[in-house]
């Protein structure tokens, strides 16, 4: 038990339901004086996360003791048997609209996570009960310890029905977290941080703690406090939830590095796609598509918005934005059309794409992407964060804050055109039995919305604007679609065998830009 828990455990388990039956800035902060071990005195605040995470930072992590081989053991299937029973949930008691419910350990979930519950400014831990939980074909032999804690916990809340309670946000594993908005259904994933993304040093760190303030009646928001732990940082994480049409988070942190030379990424999103109509990797299913996101947006420092093509790799691969004082980035589920993914139960076209617009200035740096060859569509392969220019240092907190929106529809953020579709196809006419040239490749970029359609009386107004940081863009032509009431742009590209070349493109008209900018990497056969 914590120390935080040891002087507000004495907070009444009753009051849980339990009765007998930031500045916004990212920058580096000098160290503050402080004495390891003491317990703060008052109530409860982000203050005292703030120096758990400080004290963990100068000690080695300590790894979690075995869990018992009954719990070790379970497979998939038998721990997701084991339900939290609805009518045991926490945090209903002084009418409000949030129920929080636990998971139990066990299979791919080891790590045990302390849950506090936050009432009249004390905290008190919800202790582990066998009677929590509906335990379905899945059996033990002998009582479980009564300490061994949860894998984490998920909040409900009426999102869809006034009448119901529906799950709004999970937090389960590592430092994983995944909420929704009206009327979307989980797909891409958000993290508390990354540590050495995309190389074989990479690191989980966990949340080790948590706090949930108690709502007030009828408030559509609520407070979640987490202590993040790990081999080279610790951290303290405030997330601020309010439920909604489009859910937000409003996120503060405080990181120390516990040791130099890591490589953490900030804010990160993780994400499947497995195949799309720019990346067809499916030969034998009816699902034409599969992916919770299709594309990668960026809102730069000097206000060019751009569009990334997620795509499923033969091998990793890691492009990176350079950027200062970045103004948002996500995971965009652009796709909303049924008919592209023919899924009745995974209902892709209702995941959320995932918004990060930071608080205050990030300064240099750039966003990193990394998309990993993915053999299914049973595990997320693309990760996007920020990285910072300046390391962290020993001694020095990082503090930071961002905000994250869950939304089905983000294009009132720009008015510009927008991609909705990229193909490729070989670089020659239609029907045409000639072969392509060698070296070469077409790419074909659908744009909608925005002004586009004023234009379409008038298309020779509209001009491609493309580019190639090597090779050359050979040819480049544009076309009305009145089916989109946008615009068709293709380009073929040329370059020498085995070149990597990145490749930009976007519409003008005279001196002003209509669209987003489309950018995408290609190597030359």
């Amino acid at each position: 038990m914590s120390d935080l828990d040891r002087r507000t455990v004495v907070a009444s388990l009753a009051s849980l339901g339990f009765a007998a039956g930031g500045t916004g800035v990212l920058a580096q902060q000098p160290p503050q004086a402080q004495t390891p071990g003491t317990a703060p005195v008052g109530r409860f605040s982000f203050d005292d996360v703030v120096r758990r995470a400080r004290e963990l930072s100068l000690s080695p992590l300590v790894a979690a003791a075995a869990l018992p081989d009954q719990l070790g053991k379970l497979d998939d299937a038998a721990w997701r048997d084991i339900r939290f029973r609805a009518d045991r949930a926490l945090l209903g008691n002084n009418g409000g609209l949030f129920r929080l419910q636990l998971f139990h350990l066990g299979s791919t979930y080891r790590q045990p996570v302390t849950v506090n519950v936050i009432r009249d400014g004390l905290a008190a831990p919800v202790p582990y009960a066998p009677n929590l939980f509906d335990y379905g074909r899945t059996k033990f032999e002998k009582p479980l310890p009564l300490n061994i804690g949860f894998a984490g916990f998920r909040l409900h809340y009426p999102l869809n029905d006034p009448r119901g309670f529906d799950e709004l946000i999970t937090f389960l594993g590592a430092s994983y977290f995944r909420f929704l908005g009206r009327g979307q259904r989980f797909g891409s994933s958000a993290r508390g941080l990354t540590v050495n993304a995309g190389s074989d040093a990479e690191e989980f760190p966990f949340f080790r703690e948590f706090w949930v303030d108690s709502p007030g009646a009828a408030s559509d928001t609520v407070t979640v406090y987490a202590l993040l732990d790990g081999e080279s940082v610790t951290g303290a994480y405030k997330f601020e939830v309010r439920a909604g049409i489009e859910t937000v988070i409003d996120v503060s942190a405080t990181l120390f590095a516990r040791r130099e030379g890591a490589k953490f990424g900030l804010a990160p999103l993780a994400s499947l796609f497995f195949s799309g109509e720019n990346d067809r990797r499916i030969q034998a299913d009816f699902r034409p598509e599969l992916h919770d996101a299709d594309g990668l947006m960026l809102h730069s420092g000097a206000g060019e918005w751009l569009w990334r093509p997620l795509r499923n790799p033969a091998q990793t691969q890691i492009s990176a934005f350079s950027d200062t004082n970045i103004r948002g980035f996500g995971l965009i589920q652009r796709d909303r059309d049924f008919s592209h993914f023919q899924d009745l139960d995974s209902a892709y076209e209702l995941r959320p794409s995932y918004w990060i617009e930071p608080q205050g200035d990030w300064g240099e740096g750039h966003l990193e992407l990394l998309e990993r060859p993915a053999a299914d569509a049973g595990k997320d392969n693309i990760l996007a964060y920020w990285l910072p220019k300046n390391p962290f240092e020993l001694g020095k907190p990082v503090s930071l804050s961002y905000r994250i929106t869950a939304s089905l529809d983000l294009s009132r953020l720009f008015a510009a055109g927008k991609v909705i579709s990229t193909y490729l196809t070989p670089a020659k006419a239609l029907g045409s039995s000639d072969p392509a040239p060698a070296n070469a490749q077409r790419f074909v970029v659908d744009f909608a919305g925005g002004d586009l359609d004023y234009y379409q009386t008038q298309p020779s107004s509209v001009e491609v604007v493309a580019t190639a940081s090597l090779g050359k863009v050979s040819t480049a032509f544009l076309v009305a679609n009145p089916h989109t009431k946008g615009f068709r742009a293709a380009i073929d590209v040329q370059a020498e065998p085995g070149q990597l070349t990145d490749l930009r493109l976007f519409l003008r008209s005279g001196d002003r830009i209509i669209t987003e900018i489309w950018t995408l990497p290609w190597q030359a056969p």
